[in-house]
């Protein structure tokens, strides 16, 4: 039998004619995709979190361009702030989603996240410079946070920027047991809050934010929020 072969048309590859891959922006991608993985797998657990993570990225990426920071402490600014509650994936769903108020018992295993988030990301290469911003999220600038009570400017940037942008949201977003509050109440709580749980410095730069322009607030908002 006669066999017939198709003529193969196609060009030669010639390296000259080749792009480089730029390694550094593709790991820089797979890193960012990976950690979206690890924020939408935590929230899917919690129908009242849904974007919360996505959102505290976003206020906490708009006070580090006003504050000037350089590119890539942004990056690594927004990673922390996507991954700052992967430690509730250990929290368990009859805590994590209580419709009730929480027992001591269950706050106290609540408050475990930030150790516990801690402990996963410095497993990876990738993640260990934002161990220090999911570790200390929860600290206060009057030092009554956790886990170690840092007081002030000891609390790491990242933490101090996070926590803010993570307590607005939280006041902002309704949860079983309560609605969420107006926006001008919760610009009130940011006030009121400067120089106790929150660095007063970085509170007025968000504030200044806010008030300028109300809708950089309601742009990361499901449509049915009022101002």
């Amino acid at each position: 039998m006669r066999r017939t072969y198709k003529k193969n048309n196609s060009k030669k590859s010639h390296p000259e004619n080749e792009q480089p891959v730029d390694i550094a922006e593709l790991l820089e991608k797979t890193h960012f995709e990976t950690i979206m993985a690890f924020s939408e797998a935590l929230e899917a657990r919690d129908q009242y979190t849904a974007g919360h993570s996505r959102r505290v990225m976003e206020y906490s990426k708009g006070i580090g361009q006003r504050m000037k920071l350089d590119k890539q402490d942004i990056e690594d600014l927004k990673r922390s702030a996507l991954l700052h509650d992967i430690g509730k994936i250990g929290i368990p769903d009859i805590v994590l989603n209580k419709k009730t108020k929480l027992t001591d018992e269950e706050y106290t295993t609540i408050k475990s996240h930030p150790e516990t988030g801690a402990g996963i990301l410095k497993y990876i290469k990738a993640f260990k410079d934002l161990v220090p911003a999911v570790y200390h999220h929860h600290e206060r600038f009057d030092g009554e946070g956790y886990p170690e009570g840092v007081k002030g400017t000891a609390i790491p940037l990242h933490a101090r920027i996070i926590a803010i942008a993570d307590t607005f949201d939280a006041m902002t977003s309704s949860r079983s047991y309560r609605n969420a509050l107006s926006f001008r109440s919760a610009l009130s709580e940011l006030e009121r809050n400067k120089g106790v749980q929150f660095d007063p410095d970085i509170a007025d730069i968000f504030i200044e934010i806010l008030q300028e322009s109300p809708f950089y607030f309601t742009r990361f908002r499901e449509p049915e929020y009022h101002l």
